[in-house]
């Protein structure tokens, strides 16, 4: 476990306290909005989750990471479903918040006994709420049951690119950038045709782009076309950079996972399991 009292843990931890503060700001406003959902405020929201979430794995913190994914996970489901964004829901949203600042404080000291009654609290909110006329299945779960994948793989290191191709071409079809500005690219012509992607494997030390531009113009870009947060591709970074701070700044990009150089490819078949892709 890496010391919570270094450097770069303090700097996931202050990090954390200042989205947790815009997340209890974002749900109060939600609160006062009325019974519309506000899907841009929504969105901010679950950035900030998402960043709160994305460090867990490098200090071994996982009652703040499941924390902060199931939050994500409700506040998604509403919005999809049009939940309306009832005094009760937030009220439960925000005691979540409240623990997830409880933890990030002591981060030491938290254990899954911490979490568990809210956890529950929050796998309930949007429990039998669904309109059948708004909330279809998301593109990821449409991919589940072996179906087959479009992956794009940007990569400019050749022999990298070779391993990770030859080896993800046996869940779909697997296509190649060598930049950012590639990836960019491909994923609008994509998304354009109808053919969008379902994974991308994403470098993010390369030339002419580096890779966590590339990720937020494609998340961007989803965005004004009306695709939020892990309803969109999922994205798996990949760097030879073993460093937290990169880490920190990919999942503030939104990002799904993160891997090192050299990959492991059981490991990226856990990602892509917890991803549900396969």
């Amino acid at each position: 476990m890496i010391n919570l009292d270094d450097e770069l843990a303090e700097t996931y931890l202050s990090k954390s306290r200042e989205h947790l503060a815009a997340i209890e700001s974002g749900l109060l406003a939600m609160e006062k909005g009325g019974a519309e959902i506000d899907e841009a405020l929504v969105n901010r929201i679950v950035r900030a989750l998402h960043s709160v979430g994305g460090g867990t794995d490098f200090f071994e913190l996982p009652e703040i990471g499941e924390l902060a994914r199931q939050m994500e996970t409700a506040l998604l489901l509403m919005r999809s479903q049009r939940t309306a964004p009832l005094p009760e829901r937030i009220g439960v949203l925000l005691s979540a918040t409240d623990k997830l600042n409880d933890l990030v404080q002591n981060p030491a000291t938290s254990n899954p006994k911490d979490i568990s009654e809210i956890m529950t609290a929050l796998a309930e909110l949007p429990a039998g709420h669904s309109d059948p006329k708004t909330s279809g299945p998301s593109p990821q779960q449409t991919n589940q049951g072996g179906k087959h994948l479009r992956i794009l793989l940007v990569e400019d290191d050749f022999s990298c690119r070779l391993l990770l191709q030859t080896f993800l071409a046996r869940y779909g079809e697997c296509h190649i950038a060598v930049n950012g500005r590639e990836a960019v690219e491909a994923f609008r012509s994509a998304f354009v045709r109808g053919s969008g992607y379902d994974l991308i494997c994403m470098d993010i030390m390369m030339p002419v782009m580096d890779g966590q531009e590339a990720v937020r113009q494609i998340r961007d870009f989803e965005e004004a076309h009306g695709i939020f947060s892990t309803s969109g591709a999922r994205i798996i970074m990949t760097t030879a950079v073993d460093d937290i701070r990169e880490v920190i700044n990919s999942f503030r990009d939104l990002c799904d996972a993160y891997l090192v150089k050299p990959i492991d490819l059981s490991e990226l078949v856990r990602q892509m399991r917890c991803c549900q892709l396969v």
